[in-house]
């Protein structure tokens, strides 16, 4: 199979996952978006309302802000792989718990390994805690390069946390992720080999 057929069959086991409690009450789970050719990865928390509606992650007003954020640095969603620490939504949008997100790794663990990133960005205390299985403050680890089984990992605030503080003024929590866009703009150009995105997709399909 290729990687393409290998997500696919991932995504449809995932979908009739019963591993934590989460599974009772999704009404589709959430499992990627975007593009499984992607050098940028980006991991956010759990599904909300309407991801579990229409079975795609970051589509409410999240998802609006992330694309453009996303574009604010010359990406779409076409060039980023998007999933989730957990795939169905904890109930009223809460965060989830450990062991949800521990019954969860194992899948985004195989999309990581299937997309093969050069870059994941971090999207959120829950995405940083739960990829790294780390107790950290997002405040203080955004905007520093870390490392998971040797993939560049950038934190950056969530969306949403973005949505409610509209501020922009220096030190705001808007202004310091352009500042983390810019680094994730630089290091993905560092990290660009000649290879083509096209020459990526054709690579996938071939594989």
């Amino acid at each position: 199979m290729n990687k393409a057929e290998q997500l696919a069959e991932l995504a449809a086991e995932c979908a009739a996952c019963t591993r934590c409690g989460l599974h009772a009450g999704r009404t589709r789970s959430v499992f990627s978006d975007g593009n499984p050719a992607a050098r940028i990865m980006l991991i956010g928390e759990g599904p909300g309302y309407n991801e579990d509606q229409q079975g795609k992650p970051f589509v409410g007003q999240a998802g609006q802000l992330l694309d453009r954020m996303l574009a604010a640095i010359g990406l779409d969603r076409q060039q980023v792989y998007i999933a989730n620490i957990v795939k169905c939504r904890p109930p009223g949008n809460r965060t989830p718990t450990p062991e949800e997100m521990q019954a969860c790794l194992g899948y985004l663990e195989a999309q990581i390994a299937l997309v093969q990133p050069q870059i994941i960005i971090l999207s959120g205390a829950t995405a940083l805690q739960g990829l790294l299985q780390q107790k950290r403050s997002i405040s203080r680890s955004r905007g520093q390069w870390l490392q998971w089984q040797g993939i560049w990992c950038m934190p950056i605030f969530h969306p949403a946390y973005l949505l409610r503080n509209a501020a922009r003024d220096k030190g705001s929590p808007k202004w310091l992720t352009w500042q983390d866009l810019k680094a994730i703009k630089a290091k993905y150009l560092a990290l660009m080999t000649p290879i083509t995105e096209e020459r990526r997709i054709k690579d996938v399909n071939q594989n």
